[in-house]
């Protein structure tokens, strides 16, 4: 399914609601409208830098659509699928960004603009070999090692900025604001990826320019989209850097460096809780795996248009920026997961409601290959529904991490749990799809040579049996065997995962502080 890829984050300190209210402790005295205002400008730039980092993700997000429709086999889909793990294992690097930098610079933009500029670059050098490594106009397939290679570079430096974003977000706003971080966070990475996946893919179909726009052919290619972006990264790169005052950092912060921020970090990992708290993450997405990795190329096998799925994203993303906006004030107070605990059963269902309209797709099927409007509209009414428990769970989370956050170490407490977030979603994703095909059973029909054409498992063995006169039949689809095996794997982590999430959220928030705090 059409679907943005994302990721549980946390910007606020303390016990802050995701949508400050104008109330609060301290600070308590301040009108909320004369604090937002304050602050405008500075949200303003955090959703544009949230904006460029949906970006390449979106891009990235895009390219599973294109190596579908060039019958890249699921291990390669699998091999691709390693290109996100930036984002999983960017607490390697985190500390660093966190503690080395230049004075002058600041500690943020020592970061930020060198992470902007390169992948700029690196857009502008990928425009110029893009058509040649995914085979475009050429007999050989794609060599999806080097995309691979190619995009996991691009998200390396997408988290890179990630982090010192993250970081910086504490600092730029005032604290009565400071929640506003988390919603810019997730309408803006939204947008950026709305444009890198949904806008580029519409935009790249012959088919919806001719016939949705009245072009003769596509807008755009993938080149120059590569291209433009990369150009426009130089532009803003460069009006932040000269135009963007960033607060010189604390004495406390200048004395920490790069051993005391790992040290930190190994102070956060002794804590008992917190390792409960990363068990839950790392599995508590296994019952989603398949439903979410593998409906959308399996529609697409089947003879959806990409451009079509893409464009689905479009009802949808209103909803992705509004429902967190709505489910936010209530995830205010002591129990921010709750809202986790209500949406994750029924998200585990939709999982197999997901598997009913993969296999009722073909009935839908016109004369002519296309699909009519009322199927689309199924989809769109089926998704709409699962975004709510998708996003009940999302900023369930955020909440969780905003509260439990210790602001006294910077973004690195924040890198942690999104890191852990970020890797319970890819391995199971990863497996879902490096393992699919084996669980897969085919056979050649028809052939005239039976004894030396049987299975049709691999693109060759399809071949062979097409030229030996047979047809490839399916007689069972891996895809819906890890969807209802992983289901009921889910539904057996519940009666673990959910008293667990209970007793976490129930402790208070000096558990998990790393120093002594007097709020």
């Amino acid at each position: 399914m059409p679907a943005a890829r994302k990721r549980e984050r946390d910007s606020e300190a303390d016990h802050r609601p995701l949508l400050p209210d104008g109330g609060g402790d301290e600070m308590s005295g301040e009108g909320g409208g004369s604090g937002l205002a304050k602050d405008r400008s500075s949200i303003l730039l955090l959703l544009l830098l949230y904006v460029l980092q949906g970006i390449p993700l979106g891009l990235a997000g895009s390219i599973p659509m294109i190596l579908q429709n060039r019958h890249v086999t699921y291990k390669d889909q699998a091999t691709f699928s390693l290109s996100f793990w930036p984002f999983s294992i960017k607490l390697l690097w985190a500390p660093l960004v966190d503690s080395v930098f230049l004075e002058g610079m600041g500690r943020r933009k020592s970061w930020l603009v060198p992470a902007q500029y390169l992948i700029g670059g690196f857009m502008l050098m990928l425009s110029s070999y893009i058509d040649v490594l995914l085979g475009e106009g050429e007999s050989h397939t794609p060599n999806v090692g080097v995309i691979t290679t190619v995009f996991f570079m691009l998200n390396f430096l997408a988290a890179t900025q990630d982090i010192a974003v993250d970081g910086w977000a504490l600092t730029m706003l005032s604290r009565e604001n400071v929640g506003w971080a988390s919603t810019c966070n997730s309408v803006g990475q939204t947008a950026g990826y709305f444009l890198g996946y949904v806008v580029f893919l519409a935009l790249e179909s012959e088919d919806f320019c001719v016939h949705y726009l009245g072009q003769s052919g596509s807008l755009v290619t993938l080149s120059g989209f590569l291209y433009f972006w990369g150009i426009l990264f130089w532009i803003t790169t460069t009006i932040v850097w000269v135009l963007k005052h960033e607060e010189p950092s604390s004495l406390m912060e200048k004395n920490e460096g790069l051993v005391g921020t790992y040290s930190v970090l190994g102070q956060i990992l002794k804590k008992k809780t917190m390792w409960d708290l990363i068990l839950v993450l790392l599995t508590c997405k296994i019952g989603f795996a398949a439903s979410d990795a593998l409906t959308g190329l399996k529609l697409i096998e089947i003879g959806v248009p990409k451009d079509r799925l893409a464009l689905l994203s479009i009802p949808i993303i209103p909803v992705q920026i509004l429902l967190p906006l709505y489910i936010s004030r209530h995830t205010a107070g002591p129990r921010p997961l709750d809202p986790f605990i209500l949406g994750y059963p029924l998200r585990l269902v939709f999982g197999l409601v997901f598997a009913g309209v993969v296999y009722v797709t073909p009935l839908f099927r016109l004369a002519d290959g296309s699909f009519p409007f009322h199927y689309y509209g199924l989809i769109i009414a089926i998704y709409l529904i699962h975004q709510v428990f998708v996003n009940c769970m999302f900023v369930g989370v955020m909440a969780f991490f905003a509260r439990i956050s210790d602001s006294s170490v910077g973004g690195t407490y924040m890198t942690l749990l999104n890191t852990f977030t970020n890797l319970g979603g890819n391995w199971p994703s990863w497996v879902a799809l490096r393992f699919v095909s084996e669980l897969t059973w085919t056979s050649c029909l028809g052939a005239s040579q039976p004894d030396t054409v049987s299975s049709c498992a691999s693109d060759p063995e399809k071949q062979l049996c097409e030229e030996a006169g047979g047809s490839c039949a399916t007689w069972m689809d891996g895809y819906y065997v890890e969807t209802v095996v992983l289901v009921i794997v889910g539904f057996l982590w519940m009666r673990w995962g959910l008293p667990t999430i209970k007793r976490l959220q129930s402790l208070p928030v000096s558990d998990w502080a790393v120093s002594q705090r007097t709020d």
